[in-house]
């Protein structure tokens, strides 16, 4: 029989299944609660965004399993948003031996998550409506990273400037995946960079995790302000990384090529603004 905690993790990713697939046939231009055998609409959308999610967490968990890190199963979040969700995670309970496997670890979840997202977005963008520019009236306009702006190109062969691109659910949830991927990566604190980022650098972690709360601050006021609560966010949660069991292992050439593959991936899917406006 299931226990407790198990049960947990099953009732969120149906809750969360359930709203992401609300979002996505409101998306779509559906409004649920009228119009109720059209929800199914929502699932391109819904079933997309989970894989992405999924991808990420369980990548964590059993890299996790494999360097005998304890660590539970995804814990889904559902919420009344756009999207329907808050993302998911993982709780993994400390000590991790060395550098080598909390690379391991921390950048498994981003590379995992980072290739679906990829191919939901081209197969997404193939299916997107293309529209003059000014045609498009109200909504919410999105931002773009280095990635999605060249697969936009790649795919739908188009000036940026002269059309406007009406994205397909799965693209959006592509989009959003890619997003996601470089909230994970940014190297503060615990989050997946910052494991990343002590892995590769040790103790200099918590001074590029200092340094990188006033960026989020200028990006804030330059670009989004969104940027001005997750800087909040990391320095409540703190910007320092506890230290592994055995830092005298040094990372080998793999495991630094890896760390640097997550900072492209980081650079590439970044993205300024991710909301422009209504």
């Amino acid at each position: 029989m299931p226990n407790k905690l198990t049960r947990t993790h099953v009732v969120l990713f149906i809750a969360t299944f359930i709203t992401t697939t609300f979002a996505g046939a409101l998306l779509n231009g559906v409004i649920p609660w009228e119009q109720p055998g059209k929800i199914y609409l929502g699932l391109p959308f819904s079933l997309t965004l989970i894989f992405i999610l999924l991808t990420h967490e369980l990548s964590h968990y059993f890299m996790s399993r494999r360097h005998n890190v304890s660590a539970t199963l995804p814990y889904f979040i559902p919420a009344p948003s756009i999207i329907g969700t808050f993302g998911a995670v993982i709780k993994m309970k400390p000590p991790i031996p060395d550098r080598r496997s909390l690379i391991d670890i921390g950048a498994s979840g981003p590379i995992g998550g980072f290739i679906i997202a990829v191919i939901a977005s081209v197969i997404g963008l193939s299916l997107s409506e293309v529209k003059p520019t000014g045609e498009l009236q109200g909504g919410i306009s999105f931002g773009t990273s280095i990635l999605f702006d060249f697969l936009s190109k790649m795919i739908l062969n188009i000036d940026a400037e002269k059309y406007d691109v009406l994205l397909h659910p799965v693209a959006f949830a592509g989009w959003i995946g890619l997003l996601v991927t470089s909230l994970n990566l940014l190297p503060i604190g615990q989050l997946d960079g910052g494991h990343i980022t002590y892995a590769l650098f040790g103790e200099k972690h918590q001074w590029i995790s200092k340094g990188m709360i006033p960026v989020l601050l200028i990006l804030g006021i330059s670009f989004w302000p969104g940027w001005i609560l997750w800087a909040v966010i990391m320095i409540f949660l703190g910007y320092r990384h506890p230290p592994v069991v055995y830092p005298y292992i040094e990372l080998d050439k793999k495991r630094k090529i890896i760390g640097w593959i997550a900072l492209v991936i980081f650079i590439l899917t970044f993205t300024p603004t991710p909301v422009k406006g209504v």
